[in-house]
């Protein structure tokens, strides 16, 4: 079965099929981006996750202390329903959410788009998590994943895929979250984190899993105590 990271490669590999010039772009952008650091400012491991509470897909508010009530919760912020690139990430995790659940974990994820364009997003990959929407990107701010998108990237999306992220976000068109995944302890710590301003780039479905086993292995043993 192909990694998220071959499916990945290959989205971008048409792309550079398809627009050569934009691709080039692309690649030396994300490359100033990673010498500047962004996304050095996002919550580490070992630190509190920052709580919130947000609409799902049918305007239903959705607290993460409520979630961490039940177990660990694997957070996943993604640009849209419109980047390619999340919606292979997304597919990938659906794929693997049987594995997450039987580990006791819970995913969500979490974009600027408006209820409306993520009830959208369930119905047509058939989503089994929930989708939340961060108007805004005010949480992916709390959480450090916040990105102010090049004008050129930006242009990009306008005119050569007619994209008006101002209504699919409400008024947001300029601010999307940096592709990040954080896992999180049921006593709010975060205990794994994949964050990487190439989007281009998603946390791997299998080290989600390798760090939820990780997590119960670790409680199991806090539980039984020294010695045991």
């Amino acid at each position: 079965m192909a990694t998220l990271r071959d499916q990945t490669d290959k989205q971008f590999s048409n792309l550079q099929q398809s627009n050569p010039k934009f691709a080039t772009l692309v690649v030396s952008l994300l490359a100033k981006a990673r010498d500047f650091g962004d996304g050095r400012d996002a919550i580490a491991v070992g630190q509190p996750a920052p709580r919130f509470v947000l609409p799902n897909a049918k305007g239903e508010a959705i607290g993460l202390s409520a979630l961490l009530a039940n177990g660990p919760v694997v957070i996943s912020f993604y640009r849209g329903s419109w980047c390619p690139y999340c919606n292979l990430q997304l597919r990938a995790m659906q794929d693997r959410l049987p594995d997450i659940e039987k580990l006791g974990g819970q995913l969500v994820a979490v974009s600027p788009e408006v209820p409306d364009e993520s009830l959208s997003l369930i119905e047509k990959a058939e989503l089994k998590f929930a989708v939340l929407s961060d108007k805004d990107a005010q949480v992916a701010a709390q959480y450090g994943v916040a990105w102010k998108i090049p004008e050129p990237i930006l242009d990009h999306m306008r005119n050569d895929r007619g994209l008006d992220l101002a209504r699919i976000n409400d008024g947001n068109d300029t601010v999307l979250p940096i592709p990040a995944t954080f896992v999180v302890s049921p006593d709010g710590i975060v205990t794994w984190r994949y964050v990487n301003v190439d989007y281009r780039r998603r946390a791997e479905p299998d080290d989600v899993i390798a760090a939820l086993h990780e997590l119960e292995t670790n409680s199991k043993a806090q539980r039984r105590g020294p010695g045991a």
